[in-house]
């Protein structure tokens, strides 16, 4: 069986969908499954096994342009790649126009059929030509986690029960970043800190990253502090500098041993991002795409959250629901957590073992 998956972004929502992959192997072990995800992420979904081929695209910047030479060019391609085969089913996980419009333009087998949503579900974006474009559109209970979502959707599409625990089945290929890479030298055994994120109300105050970041290494803990623009990376800088009382200082430079209490990590593209967090000994970030890969990694990890939609988007695994019992947690408090909540929070996920 065919089938194609359609999540095209952003980083958060596309690691939602992950155990979509491993989900429908289980049920289905024959099956061959390509995904459309716009190209800052396909590398991303490559590093999930079971997934044939990642169809890329840049919906987002043509959209900008869409009668430049090279936008009709590239879409060209594009469309092509969609329709080099027939698919028995492609399931529109995202339930976007655009999203929509790349459903529609696959190439269907005799038999096939387009799946998508039925309705909107609470704090999901959704747009009506999602179910118009659908053979199949599917009715999803209105307040959902994001992951369960898609989970059930592809479920209901092929007709499979679903697993009860989510596998998101992230894998880091061994030749991603060679033995010895700097940056996995400077990460290993360390707590990254994913202070970055696209909203400023989603945002933890410098002086509480500073405050936790002492707490740790008062505790013999290694902080290690991740960004990925200019302007995260100001605010890196400025944690470390308050948290060693010295000149901002590069991850690049040589170290010791066992490093410096504190470092800020290098760019790193989004594939070395994987990598360098599966080699760490855990995260504390805010609500971003990156937080949700430490949970796909099954690390320990607290996600800090300024508004109260943790249900929605938060830390799902295995774990028993009591929060002291759980690997993985998010704390939630208005106007933002305080230090001494994620403190505590990550003292109890940090002591429990994988799949506990």
């Amino acid at each position: 069986m065919k089938i194609l998956l359609v999540k095209l972004s952003s980083l958060g929502d596309v690691v939602h969908a992950l155990p979509v992959v491993q989900d429908i192997h289980a049920a289905l072990p024959d099956a061959q499954i390509d995904w459309v995800v716009e190209k800052a992420f396909a590398p991303l979904v490559q590093c999930c096994p079971g997934v044939r081929r990642v169809i890329a695209c840049e919906i987002r910047r043509w959209r900008k342009s869409p009668l430049s030479a090279v936008t009709r060019q590239e879409w060209t391609v594009f469309k092509a790649q969609l329709r080099d085969q027939a698919y028995d089913a492609v399931i529109d996980l995202q339930g976007l126009a655009k999203s929509a419009l790349v459903a529609r333009l696959a190439r269907m087998a005799p038999e096939g059929n387009r799946f998508a949503l039925a309705n909107q579900t609470e704090g999901s974006g959704y747009e009506a030509p999602s179910r118009w474009v659908a053979d199949v559109a599917i009715r999803m209970e209105p307040r959902i986690h994001a992951v369960q979502r898609s989970r059930e959707l592809a479920a209901r599409s092929l007709g499979y029960a679903l697993p009860a625990v989510p596998d998101f089945g992230l894998k880091v290929p061994p030749a991603l970043i060679p033995k010895g890479h700097p940056a996995l030298d400077l990460v290993a055994g360390r707590v990254v800190f994913v202070h970055g994120t696209s909203r400023a109300d989603k945002e933890w105050p410098l002086d509480h990253w500073v405050g936790l970041g002492q707490r740790l290494m008062a505790s013999g803990q290694r902080v290690a502090i991740l960004h990925g623009n200019a302007s995260e990376s100001a605010t890196s800088q400025a944690i470390l500098a308050a948290l060693t009382g010295n000149a901002p200082q590069s991850a690049s430079a040589s170290v010791a041993a066992s490093g410096p209490a504190a470092i800020t990590l290098p760019a790193l593209a989004l594939d070395e991002v994987v990598a360098v967090l599966a080699g760490s000994s855990g995260v504390i970030g805010v609500d971003s795409g990156v937080s949700h890969i430490a949970v796909a990694l099954d690390l320990p990890h607290v996600q800090i959250y300024n508004v109260d939609t943790a249900w929605r988007t938060g830390p799902v695994t295995a774990a028993p629901a009591e929060p002291s019992h759980r690997r993985q947690t998010s704390v939630f408090a208005q106007p933002t957590p305080a230090v001494d909540g994620v403190w505590q929070a990550w003292q109890a996920v940090s002591a429990r073992p994988a799949g506990a």
